[in-house]
């Protein structure tokens, strides 16, 4: 355990179990954060606060905070609740001279976890922007990051642990939040709310997401104080979106469900609730899906080599040349072979499929074993994403091959959950047609 200054303890990250004495009863899991755009962890590894998942424990000791109070200030820097590092606060500055600060007191019925940029002690999930692609070394960098350094916070129910609701904005190391003068923010009655720079965007899958059969939803904004509302004309402009209040059936609210999409500007967490997760492929579920395809031996029908399908990406086998047994998909028609010059044209990207001669990219086959971006366990019929490679069983590929995720500054893009990498053509996957196997 890691005690922070604050006084906050840090949840412990699942990365080896560790054997739970039978005294000791067991930890409450309220869910887990999973950065789109990796294969299960980060290409130099996951280390502390830094990795590509984030498990949320309940803690041993409450450290949410709940609206206590309000009031006008003409200098907001020289305030006592700015001032005092013990005193949880957000500041909307009106003017030069007139600001509104808003106290927050001790919760003890809610956890806060709090994620951004930032590698300061509040945070306790540190995120960087996601780059498309196969991510090597310092190939993964970004020259200027679009994520906010206290991105948001969630507060978990300790009462009641499958209910976390998410707020745009954290605190900073003096427990504070600042919201400048040019930032989004309006007075209802004697409530103030506001939105962040780049804002903190939301996506509830439409039914329940581990089953295969939910639909994505309408991305929406989350403000400052938890309020739901449409998306502004752009990523950062000044007008906010309207209140969504889409029927009185269907109350769209700040509560995180299994499956929900959080956007950061720069990166995209998935929500996987802990009942949602108990209902989800394991990895070594997925290892043994590839273990029987593999045990099956497909075969290269040029070569007539055996094929391996790898767990992670290869790019070259033992001698530093290409591996033999590595597949490939002809993107255009899913038929899967080895390694071969067989109807490759000098100067072109593109093949000639030997099996029904289809003309196309071809592209190397890597199994996606990051469980919690499966929808389902799935029938042992797979599927790849169009341009990547990456595998997975067919509801979960068609899945999130129509998931549109924000990009830029108000575009959106559908691509795969496994590498980032945008999804190509239409439908923007492929089914796998293996030789010498049951397909």
């Amino acid at each position: 355990m890691v005690i922070r200054s604050d006084g906050a303890e840090s949840p412990v990250l699942e990365d080896k179990e560790s054997p739970i004495l039978p005294d000791k009863p067991s930890r409450v899991k309220y869910g887990e954060l999973v950065i789109l755009g990796y294969n299960g962890f980060l290409p130099p590894g996951d280390r502390g606060r830094k990795r590509s998942k984030y498990v949320l424990w309940k803690r041993p000791d409450p450290n949410g905070v709940k609206r206590s109070k309000h009031y006008v200030v003409k200098t907001p820097h020289n305030s006592q609740a700015i001032l005092d590092s013990q005193q949880h606060s957000i500041s909307y500055t009106l003017s030069r001279n007139q600001a509104i600060i808003v106290e927050y007191m001790p919760d003890e019925d809610t956890d806060m976890f709090q994620i951004g940029r930032s590698s300061e002690n509040p945070i306790d999930f540190v995120v960087v922007d996601t780059v498309a692609g196969e991510k090597n070394g310092d190939s993964g960098k970004v020259v200027q990051s679009t994520i906010s350094r206290f991105a948001c916070r969630i507060l978990a129910e300790r009462a009641n642990p499958s209910v976390a609701r998410i707020y745009a904005a954290g605190f900073d190391s003096s427990r504070n939040i600042f919201l400048g003068e040019k930032a989004t923010k309006w007075q209802e009655g004697r409530d103030i709310d506001g939105l962040t720079t780049n804002g903190i965007l939301l996506m509830h899958p439409q039914g329940s997401f581990c089953g295969g059969d939910s639909e994505p939803g309408v991305w929406r904004e989350v403000s400052v104080c938890g309020g739901i509302y449409s998306l502004r004309e752009s990523r950062s402009a000044q007008k906010k979106g309207r209140a969504d209040c889409v029927s009185q059936v269907e109350e769209v609210t700040n509560v995180l469900q299994d499956g929900t999409l959080i956007d950061l500007c720069g990166a995209t967490l998935l929500w996987r609730s802990a009942e949602g997760l108990e209902k989800s492929p394991t990895k070594d579920y997925l290892e043994n899906l590839v273990d029987k395809l593999n045990a099956g031996r497909p075969v290269c029908p040029v070569g007539l080599n055996t094929l391996v399908i790898p767990r992670k990406s290869s790019y070259t086998g033992p001698d530093g040349g290409a591996d033999k047994q590595q597949p490939y998909v002809y993107l255009n028609c899913g038929h899967v072979q080895g390694s071969h010059d067989w109807g490759h044209e000098k100067n072109s990207h593109t093949r000639t499929c030997p099996l029904c001669t289809k003309v196309g990219p071809v592209q190397k086959l890597c199994m996606g074993i990051e469980p919690a971006f499966y929808v389902d366990a799935g029938p042992p019929i797979f599927f790849a994403f169009n341009p990547c490679g990456h595998m997975a069983t067919e509801k979960t590929v068609k899945y999130w091959a129509s998931v549109m995720i924000p990009h830029g500054t108000n575009a959106f893009e559908s691509f795969c959950p496994f590498c980032a990498t945008p999804l190509e053509g239409f439908p923007g996957y492929v089914r796998l047609i293996f030789q010498d196997n049951v397909d």
